[in-house]
């Protein structure tokens, strides 16, 4: 059994990269490809959570907001509406300097 991060990692960069590159599927592998994967997956995924509750601790200790954790499901956006810009007055002389152009302003050059 895989006991450290780095060496659960390898191994499933490792087989990541023999399922990439083989030419043929070897069924008779891929059955301990897949076992030993799952089991550096659980100890990966076992690491990342200790150390993300202890820097959560840490961080709490001194004072400091922890944003959510990834794998919370983020709050949906709200619907946005959108109302048309002001139609500009044309043949005005404006008194200021005049804005960048937008692509609002390139809507009537548009020839279709």
């Amino acid at each position: 059994m895989t006991t450290s991060f780095r060496e659960a990692y390898g191994m499933l960069q490792r087989h990541a990269e023999t399922l990439r590159t083989q030419d043929e599927p070897n069924i008779d592998d891929l059955l301990t490809i897949v076992t030993e994967s799952v089991s550096a997956y659980k100890v990966c995924k076992q690491r990342i959570d200790a150390v993300e509750e202890a820097l959560k601790a840490a961080l709490d200790g001194a004072g400091v907001e922890v944003p959510p954790s990834p794998a919370a499901p983020a709050p949906a956006p709200a619907p946005q509406t959108t109302t048309p810009a002001p139609a500009r007055a044309r043949g005005r002389a404006s008194q200021t300097a005049a804005p960048a152009a937008s692509f609002d302003d390139m809507d009537d050059d548009i020839p279709f």
